[in-house]
């Protein structure tokens, strides 16, 4: 595992009690009894981090304590070590233990933006909102590029319903990170809480095409939206159907964003539309509602 990428991994974590981890952690404990994963190098130490995370989630402090102290003694003084050892005081210990282990990392080394981030998601967690913002912020001011740290920052704007400000901080991730699909997502779910409908249709449109498989072997027209495609047909349904029905919101964008023409955008929501009737059709097995409200509704809980 890339060590950068291993690092933004750890700084985003958190404890979902997932089946994934449930899996994982079933699986891994053979490989921790045994110590195979000592003999296969850089996999078997990052199996045991996997482990350790899979553990830390499903609260089986033993198996994590075992791995941790592996980690700790293979690799003593190293940054992902210790931002492994700080989820563990975040797991079983009052968040005021793990933000003084975090503040004493950054004093002896202000270069750990992984660290910065576990201390930014300890404050917000203790509702110290406005800190942890204050910490992300000072953060991206010496760490720009790291792309994690703006998709947090929006996340704790959004939870505020700053959507405004939600919106800045994820137009550097676009920045950052053009090739993702998920951020333009992301943006364009930001931009319809900030009813920026104009802007919102845009950036779901930008997903679709980058979600879309025009080279493949089925055409368009007749593939079946899934996973973040069907999501962003949902999104441009979404937006088609409050354009049409609420032709105020074609002049109300605060970024100015563009409407398109009434014939364009009739056939743009018809082909939205049908879109989501197959996908419904493919996971339900069953004709569709016909009515537009209806279709989002059921759609709605599908996605989600």
């Amino acid at each position: 595992m890339d060590f950068t990428n291993s690092l933004q991994k750890l700084a985003s974590y958190r404890q979902r009690q997932s089946e994934t981890s449930k899996e994982a952690l079933t699986k891994g404990v053979g490989l921790l009894k045994s110590g195979a994963y000592a003999k296969r190098g850089d996999e078997g130490w990052d199996n045991l981090e996997k482990l350790y995370l899979a553990a830390l989630d499903q609260g089986d402090t033993e198996v994590a304590d075992q791995c941790l102290q592996l980690i700790l003694d293979a690799f003593p003084g190293s940054p992902r070590a210790d931002v492994l050892q700080g989820l563990r005081m975040e797991a079983t210990e009052p968040p005021e233990v793990a933000l003084k282990f975090y503040e004493e990392l950054l004093e002896a080394d202000e270069t750990n933006a992984a660290v910065w981030r576990r201390k930014a998601a300890v404050l917000r967690k203790m509702g110290k909102v406005d800190k942890a913002v204050e910490e992300l912020s000072s953060m991206l001011d010496t760490f720009y590029t790291d792309v994690g740290g703006w998709l947090e920052l929006a996340d704790i704007y959004s939870s505020c319903t700053q959507y405004t400000h939600a919106l800045q901080a994820l137009s550097h991730a676009l920045i950052l990170a053009p090739q993702s699909p998920f951020y333009f997502l992301q943006f364009a779910e930001t931009a319809y809480l900030a009813a920026d409908i104009t802007l919102s249709l845009k950036m779901f449109l930008v997903a679709v095409d980058m979600t879309d498989d025009d080279d493949g072997p089925v055409p368009p027209q007749d593939s079946i939206p899934t996973g973040l495609t069907l999501r962003a047909w949902y999104g441009v349904k979404l937006c088609t159907h409050r354009l049409i029905s609420e032709p105020r919101l074609l002049t109300s964008s605060a970024s100015h964003t563009p409407a398109l023409s009434t014939g364009m955008m009739s056939s743009l929501d018809e082909l939205a539309t049908e879109r989501l009737r197959t996908a419904y059709l493919n996971i339900k097995g069953e004709s569709p509602p016909k009515v537009d409200k209806e279709l989002i509704s059921v759609l709605a809980t599908i996605i989600q």
